[in-house]
Formats: structure tokens, C-alpha cells, sequence
């Protein structure tokens, strides 16, 4: 796993550093404040980002975490002093992969950062899956409008037409969807 740090106590930095190279994880950047660890981040892109929630400067750990998040630059994994509910509520409404309250217990650190990583990996795997299933849907729709005219014009029934606008397709060697669009096109033209 490449991993950023980001914490403000230089000690505690490479306190986190030693455990994550004592599980064979690769450490890729380190950074003291938020917006360093943004920009880090952005040309790096680590698997994933351990980062101090309370931190000076102008982006503090949590806007940080946000920023990666939506950017999906890489699963952020919290740490802090405080075992408020605010702060944990506020990290989870931005999306957190994980949320450790110091001092940090090193059997915990590692595989806080396996899980978030993992469920990275898996949101990810979801978002491409939808906007396949979204693209192929608004196909079918462009098809069954096509099929539609078809049946409408030439009193086909639905298999016959879908049946037409497939061998057109196989034909003319182009997709379905290009060919359903043609019909739709000409079938405006010729009501104008």
C-alpha cells in the first residue's frame, strides 16, 4: 500500500511512519498541514491518505479529507485527539474511509488503512458499474423510441423491428445506437 502521511507533530509523523514500514506499507509523501497534503496528494495519488483531523494553516485535516474525497484522489483514514461526536459525524458526512482517536494503537493502524482502501476499491468498481448501467439505458431508450417509429410506420411488431434495426446495424457495421438515431433523425426530417 503507498500511503501519505499528514499530521503536524513531526514525532508522531514518524511515529505512523515506522508502523506502516514495520507492515511493509510504503510510505509515498508526508505532509504538516492540510494544504500541502492536498497537493501532495494530487500528483502522487497514494492508495491512501492518514491524516491529523486538527492542524494549522489554512486547511485543516478534515477540509483536507474533504477535498481528496470528492476529487477521488484517494480513502482518507482520521486521526485524532478527540473522540468528539461532532467531529465524528462531521467525518462521516464527508465520506472517511476510517476514524482512529490517538494515542493510536499500532495493531490498529494497519488494518484501518487495508479496510478503507478496500472499500475505496469497491465504491470505485460501483460508480464505473452505474455509469455503464446509466449508459445502457439511455441506449435501450434511443432503440425502443426507434423501434417505436418503425412499428408506428411500417405496422411492424416490436421483434420485427428490433429484428430490422439489428441487421441494419450488422449491415452497415455500425451500432445499434447509431442506427437507431438515424431513424429517429429521418423520421423528424419527414414530419417537418
Amino acid at each position: 500500500m503507498r500511503i501519505m502521511v499528514v499530521d503536524d507533530e513531526p514525532i508522531i509523523r514518524m511515529d505512523l511512519i515506522e508502523i506502516l514500514l514495520e507492515n511493509n506499507c510504503t510510505v509515498v509523501a508526508e505532509a504538516s498541514d492540510g494544504e500541502t497534503a492536498v497537493n501532495l496528494a494530487r500528483s502522487i495519488v497514494p492508495d491512501v491518505a492518514l491524516m491529523d483531523i486538527k492542524m494549522p494553516g489554512n486547511i485543516d485535516g478534515m477540509e483536507a479529507a474533504k477535498i481528496l474525497i470528492e476529487e477521488e484522489i484517494c480513502p482518507v483514514v482520521l486521526l485524532t485527539a478527540y473522540n468528539q461526536k461532532e467531529l465524528i459525524e462531521e467525518s462521516t458526512t464527508i465520506g472517511v474511509y476510517g476514524y482512529l482517536v490517538k494515542p493510536i494503537k499500532e495493531s490498529e493502524v494497519y488494518p484501518a488503512l487495508k479496510v478503507a482502501v478496500a472499500k475505496w476499491l469497491g465504491m470505485q468498481k460501483l460508480k464505473v458499474e452505474n455509469a455503464d448501467l446509466k449508459d445502457k439505458l439511455e441506449k435501450r431508450k434511443v432503440i425502443d423510441i426507434a423501434k417505436g417509429i418503425l412499428m408506428d410506420k411500417y405496422e411492424m411488431k416490436e421483434r420485427e423491428a428490433y429484428r430490422r434495426i439489428q441487421r441494419l446495424s450488422m449491415e452497415k457495421r455500425l451500432d445499434m445506437i447509431e442506427i437507431a438515431k438515424s431513424i429517429i433523425l429521418s423520421n423528424e426530417f419527414a414530419s417537418l
